[in-house]
């Protein structure tokens, strides 16, 4: 018997691949190729970023964790901080500085006190004069904006030190700002040795001179209730002032080089519908910057809870610790009182209060995929004004059936 012929480009005289199959070959040919160049490419990129790993590590990842560990140490700053005279003590040093009752924690607390109140002041009021800077100096029709951008950004690139001696010179007690006021008739303040803060100064304008018998206790960081309520110093306000000022025109370049990514064509829409100037910055605006405002905040907290150069060039916590931070109260600490293990322990606890704040502030920002009704706007048509009215869904008229019958 014999023996049936076997179909050209069929070896074996199996059936010939579908489509499909040859499809399917052809894409696993292709990604075994694709993977050899990826692997080529992967070694690549990790030999070219070794240097910069080990760079990072040796001088950022391996201080941290000794820091770490020096505040979990009774480290005095003599010798090595892993020598055998050194010893682990746990979290005392994180217990002193929070439950501890002495002058560590009063230290502590009025430091974050007027930290508390600085960064309540200086990150709100940055944000919105970098913002309304960036829509001036945006603006098509006003001249120089190159001059603007410039003079606004000038004072960022400037040296903090040389400002913040600037600044002591004008506040002063015979300085510019107090000889401006007298043209007012007001006598000014000594602005750098004033301890009093500003709630109690208007509450004193209304005859509160003294705390009620409830506000006297201490009750958190060993700080009583009255003096958290003192509000920044007015020593504390030059620094306020002056960190708006040197740090607002920062912030007005990235909202600047937000605004020029949006659409013209997102404009026009929203002066077809009606929407005034404010609608538009605040409804249109403003909601498609929210990734610029976060970045804007977080930088605003992390840098302002960390403001050391300017305490350290000026008053270095006077008077009467009213401009102590924690950032230099870890450096008082570790360097002056060579209490290593508390210094360090302020650090990291300073850490800590950055990090929940940007957790925080990242939940209160994160975006919506709806758009509220009350936060919708078409015109009322009255004058060609409009408002912002809820809008509903739209009606669809209902066509009558066929023979005329309502």
């Amino acid at each position: 018997m014999s023996t049936p012929a076997t179909p050209p480009g069929t070896p074996g005289g199996g059936a010939l691949p579908t489509r499909r199959e040859l499809r399917r070959r052809e894409l696993r040919r292709r990604g075994r190729r694709r993977a050899g160049v990826n692997r080529g490419q992967t070694g690549a990129g990790w030999l070219f970023i070794t240097p910069m790993l080990v760079i990072l590590g040796l001088f950022l990842v391996l201080p941290i964790f000794m820091a770490l560990w020096v505040s979990l140490s009774d480290w005095t700053g003599r010798g090595s901080p892993f020598a055998a005279t050194t010893n682990y003590v746990g979290g005392e040093n994180y217990a002193e500085l929070l439950t501890g009752g002495g002058l560590a924690e009063r230290d502590f607390g009025t430091s974050i006190r007027n930290n508390l109140y600085y960064v309540l002041i200086v990150v709100p009021v940055q944000t919105i004069i970098s913002l309304l800077l960036a829509v001036l100096v945006n603006q098509r029709l006003l001249k120089a904006r190159g001059f603007f951008r410039t003079a606004f950004y000038f004072p960022s690139v400037t040296s903090s030190v040389a400002i913040t001696v600037v600044f002591l010179f004008l506040f002063s007690a015979s300085g510019a700002v107090n000889r401006a006021v007298a043209y007012l008739g007001v006598n000014g303040p000594n602005w750098i040795n004033d301890p009093r803060g500003l709630l109690h100064i208007i509450l004193g304008a209304f005859g509160v001179d003294s705390p009620p018998g409830a506000l006297q206790e201490a009750p958190f960081l060993g700080v009583s209730w009255w003096n958290w309520l003192a509000g920044p110093s007015v020593t504390m306000t030059i620094y306020i002032i002056m960190a708006i000022f040197t740090t607002s025109g920062t912030f007005m370049l990235l909202y600047l080089a937000a605004l020029q990514g949006i659409s013209g064509d997102i404009q026009e829409a929203t002066l077809v519908d009606g929407a005034n100037a404010w609608q538009r910055l605040w409804l249109v605006t403003v909601p498609m910057l929210r990734p610029t405002t976060f970045t804007v905040i977080t930088l605003g907290l992390i840098g302002t809870w960390q403001v050391f150069d300017q305490i350290y060039t000026g008053t270095r916590g006077s008077p009467s610790k009213t401009t102590l931070t924690p950032a230099y109260l870890s450096y008082e600490t570790s360097f002056n009182s060579q209490q290593w293990g508390q210094g360090a322990a302020i650090a990291f606890i300073l850490f800590a209060i950055i990090v929940v704040l940007t957790i925080l502030q990242r939940i209160v920002l994160r975006e919506s995929d709806v758009v509220p009704k009350r936060k919708r706007f078409r015109p009322t048509g009255e004058g060609g004004r409009s408002s912002v009215v809820p809008v509903g869904p739209p009606v669809v008229p209902v066509k009558p059936p066929a023979g005329g019958a309502a």
